[in-house]
Order: structure tokens, then C-alpha cells, then sequence
């Protein structure tokens, strides 16, 4: 009971309140670096990403450029004789 009836002071008050902005100051500062981190993470992610797909497309593009510029000819292949289209129609079709 005594507890409750003590006047605390305008000082002690004051010393509770900058205590307490300063615990939350440092978690602010605690969320905000988390997230610079977590923010270059994504970026690094994002650019080793690009970095894979540009090897992909360099692949891609060489194989393209392989496939045109063969001879058909010397591979084994020749033009064919006759031309058979495919009909509109399956018969496999669902209806």
C-alpha cells in the first residue's frame, strides 16, 4: 500500500520517460537496418537472376544461330518429294 502512495517526482518521471524513448529509438533503428538488409538481399537476388538468365539467353541465341546457319544438305537431309497436309479434322478428337 505504501508503494502506491508514494509521489514520484517530476525527475524520476523523466528518467522512466527518456528510458523508454531510448529503448524504443534503438528498436526502430533495429527494424530499419533489418530491412536495408533484407532490401540488398532482394537486390543481390534479383541481380544474380538476371545474371542466370542472361547466360540462358546466350545459350538460347548461339543454338539458334547454329541451327540457321546449317547446310541441311551435308547433315543428310533432303527436300521432300511429295507434300502431305494434315486434315481439319482428328479422328481422335473429343466431342
Amino acid at each position: 500500500m505504501r508503494l502506491f502512495n508514494q509521489h514520484l517526482s517530476v525527475l524520476s518521471l523523466s528518467f522512466g520517460a527518456v528510458t523508454l524513448l531510448a529503448v524504443v529509438y534503438i528498436g526502430l533503428i533495429a527494424v530499419v537496418m533489418s530491412y536495408a538488409v533484407l532490401t540488398m538481399e532482394y537486390a543481390q537476388s534479383v541481380k544474380n537472376d538476371e545474371a542466370a538468365v542472361a547466360v540462358l539467353e546466350s545459350t538460347y541465341l548461339a543454338q539458334i544461330a547454329r541451327i540457321q546457319t546449317s547446310d541441311y544438305r551435308m547433315l543428310g537431309y533432303a527436300k521432300p518429294t511429295t507434300r502431305i497436309f494434315v486434315p481439319t479434322t482428328s479422328g481422335t478428337a473429343l466431342r
